[in-house]
């Protein structure tokens, strides 16, 4: 596949280049400051812009089979930020539109389960502006039209890939209160070629 990465400078979107790259896939990084891809620079193609601007959003998008965004703001939350990522899906799916591509995989947050109570009540108490930005950011997603598949993670941590994560398809696994970006990154490719996630959400954790 020809996928694009987002976010890929962070910590989960590093994770998802090294494990699309690892499985063979042509990989294009969509970023505002490349240095961070050093290491992958001979591997991979890299794309300079603004993220937020769907024309060059757009541009980078076309031609590829696949969307990943590992993109999230930084904590803590600056108030420029309180709705990031609802501004981000918006520039996300009007730029896939205009590209032609249909597919996109996104990772949003585990506080948004009501069945998983700790984590629900601790993103609710302790960082209600992500919940809201991330529930805005997923109903955008659900009216795109687009193939998309929603990921839940609970707290990331930079533990090396296990294989042995669980997922659960519209609920968090049962005592699931951390999972390692790697296993995180394995997921997202996996869910991306696998089109029977597609209008699904899921929940993944060790």
């Amino acid at each position: 596949m020809k996928v694009v990465v987002l976010g890929a400078t962070g910590g989960t979107g590093l994770e998802i280049v090294r494990r699309a790259v690892e499985q063979g896939h042509s990989v294009t990084a969509f970023v505002r400051s490349p240095e961070g891809l050093n290491s992958f620079r001979d591997r991979i193609t890299i794309r300079q812009g603004d993220l937020l601007n769907s024309d060059e959003l757009a541009e980078a998008i076309r031609g590829h089979d696949a969307v990943l965004s590992g993109f999230g703001p930084r904590l803590p939350i600056a108030k420029a930020d309180k709705d990031l990522l609802h501004r981000f899906a918006l520039t996300v799916t009007r730029a896939m539109n205009h590209a032609n591509v249909r597919r996109v995989v996104v990772i949003s947050t585990a506080f948004l389960f009501k069945d998983a109570l700790i984590p629900y009540l601790f993103g609710r108490c302790f960082f209600p502006s992500v919940v809201k930005d991330a529930t805005a950011m997923e109903q955008v997603l659900r009216k795109s039209g687009l193939d998309w598949t929603i990921v839940r993670p609970p707290e990331l941590t930079n533990k090396p890939y296990t294989a042995g994560y669980r997922v659960l398809e519209g609920h968090l696994p049962r005592l699931g209160f951390r999972i390692s970006r790697a296993d995180v990154a394995d997921f997202f490719v996996k869910a991306a070629e696998d089109m029977t996630t597609t209008g699904k959400l899921f929940g993944v954790s060790n």
